[in-house]
């Protein structure tokens, strides 16, 4: 495993093994101030916890719970003496393009499913929905974590998995100031060999955005924090796909 900071609190778990279910995704991942006491939480509402919480190599107290599609979820509460605490206000350069996740986005299969796991149980609350149209059904539900402003994209896909879209479909997400500057930053890296960008475009929720693919196929995204106007885009009404 190797750990890539985004900031103090975020950071990108690279895994050198073949992909868990073909999902080009390990896990995602959640921290809370008392695992403990998240996880009693967990079982009182029927969750499948473990027995009791441990550390993992970095020193946090974690374990992993998984939604109703199967997804992981790491539950985790950063300790004093991990190296989360260790390495706080370090390696985080000033070349790096990025200082902060705003979400991740993992495939989900039943809308309600989902809500009851991630609303119901664990408190998210919708703040968008975007894409589909009349002939078309729902694209994604973004669901943002209590007591803060990041959030989990429901990546719809219906009831068929689709694993040659897995690595596309699931993904994270960078905040970048300007994506025109980050995508020359990036071009004229030596690395820029080893991945694949698609063109800069403005997406459905009308913020400049553009896709890297890493050697694997996983996709990173590029967002800036804005829309092209400041004015708020709204939601589809679009239906989520047929379950």
């Amino acid at each position: 495993m190797h750990l890539s900071k985004i900031n103090d609190y975020q950071y990108i778990e690279l895994f050198a093994e073949k992909p868990r279910g073909d999902r080009a995704l390990n896990h995602i991942s959640f921290y809370t101030e008392n695992a403990d006491a998240m996880r009693d939480y967990l079982a009182s509402k029927g969750v499948k916890v473990p027995v009791k919480v441990g550390k993992g190599q970095t020193g946090n107290k974690n374990y992993n719970v998984a939604d109703p599609d199967g997804n992981l979820v790491e539950i985790v509460e950063y300790q004093p003496d991990s190296w989360t605490a260790r390495e706080k206000g370090k390696f985080m350069p000033e070349t790096r393009i990025s200082d902060h996740v705003p979400h991740v986005g993992v495939l989900i299969g039943s809308v309600q499913a989902a809500m009851n796991f991630y609303h119901g149980i664990l408190g998210f609350d919708e703040i968008w929905r975007g894409g589909g149209g009349a002939t078309k059904p729902l694209s994604w539900i973004n669901m943002r974590v209590p007591d803060g402003k990041d959030y989990l994209e429901f990546m719809l896909r219906g009831p068929t998995p689709e694993p040659d879209k897995y690595g596309t479909k699931n993904h994270l997400a960078l905040t970048v100031p300007d994506c025109e500057k980050a995508v020359a930053i990036l071009k004229a890296r030596p690395a820029s060999k080893n991945f694949r960008m698609d063109e800069m475009k403005v997406g459905v929720n009308r913020k400049r955005q553009v896709n890297i693919f890493d050697p694997d196929g996983s996709r990173v995204e590029l967002m800036e924090p804005n829309t092209i106007d400041g004015k708020p885009t709204p939601p589809s009404t679009a239906l989520p796909p047929i379950e």
